[in-house]
């Protein structure tokens, strides 16, 4: 270790070392970073008490012993653990704003982020939204973004998880919500007050059991309730489906990420015309349906949830 901390000096050389080791240790991303470097990047100005966003300027400035070898020892729990960087931090950073996290919550990463940023563009009128709810709200990253982009709405958020909501508390606090984001302890919408949503949103479990299984160490890391959506993964997302007539507004729409589980849901209700977004900034998996489709289509989706109950 004490040739490291001598050899190695800026920030920038203890970003490429710890990169090189996380290929070479076959490291798993994509829980906020998607590769070696982000991770690397992350953990490092983490280390310094830099911010995220610090300037490339500063990147060669040399580190105290003390910094590097909180850096080194960083980099090591990453290697040997098999902990995501941002457990390491309990920073993760979704649609531009930052969140904390802990094993309680799955890591913010949704490509929703870019669909909230931009108002649901071309779905809905921004200033007919007034009730917004977040199934499954984890850390309530998505909840809080939602309020930060539609201030005079009300935000509801959902989960199933007590530890999780006390996540999501936190961050509610963080960012001085506390009067517009609300959280409810709930099985999806079973103890909800009777609301009619303008925008409903969710990143539901959705991995069937078999994918879960085979999953890197580092998912293994998150609540396996945030992952598991039963033998097909479309257990919850099913639910949803079949219960949002109930609570969406008459021009509202429905947001729901199913990620590897698109193609079995597709396969599944092959009359329901789904829409899968597409983000500038990658992911894919995401469908919307309008309060008239969910409607429209609300006895095809009713027998298949009759079918997954039997």
């Amino acid at each position: 270790m004490n040739e490291i901390l001598n050899t190695l000096t800026t920030l920038r050389d203890y970003m490429r070392w710890a990169s090189s080791r996380f290929t070479a240790k076959k490291l798993s991303f994509g829980q906020g970073t998607t590769t070696a470097l982000d991770e690397a990047v992350a953990l490092i100005l983490y280390a310094v008490n830099q911010p995220y966003h610090l300037s490339a300027d500063f990147f060669d400035c040399v580190l105290t012993h003390e910094e590097r070898k909180t850096a080194f020892d960083l980099i090591e729990r990453r290697i040997n653990e098999r902990i995501p960087a941002a457990y390491l931090t309990n920073e993760s950073i979704f649609a531009g704003l930052p969140f904390y996290v802990d094993e309680r919550v799955l890591i913010p990463r949704s490509p929703v982020a870019e669909l909230i940023e931009q108002r649901f563009e071309s779905w809905i009128e921004e200033e007919s939204v007034e009730h917004i709810l977040d199934l499954c709200t984890g850390s309530a990253c998505i909840a809080i973004a939602c309020a930060y982009a539609f201030p005079n709405a009300m935000v509801d958020a959902v989960d199933l998880s007590p530890e999780a909501l006390e996540v999501a508390e936190i961050n509610i606090e963080k960012h001085q919500l506390t009067e517009s984001v609300t959280t409810y302890y709930s099985d999806l919408f079973n103890k909800l007050p009777a609301t009619k949503y303008d925008i409903i949103i969710s990143n539901p479990p959705y991995v069937c059991l078999s994918e879960w299984e085979n999953l890197p160490p580092e998912f293994h890391a998150e609540p396996d309730m945030a992952f598991k959506g039963g033998t097909s993964g479309l257990n919850l997302v099913l639910q949803i489906l079949n219960n949002a007539k109930t609570y969406l507004s008459d021009h509202g729409i429905l947001v729901v990420e199913v990620g590897s589980s698109s193609e079995t849901l597709q396969n599944l209700l092959p009359d329901v015309p789904f829409y899968w977004l597409n983000f500038e900034r990658g992911g894919d998996g995401v469908f919307l349906l309008t309060a008239d489709q969910i409607i429209h289509y609300h006895e095809i989706i009713n027998k298949q949830c009759q079918i997954l109950v039997a």
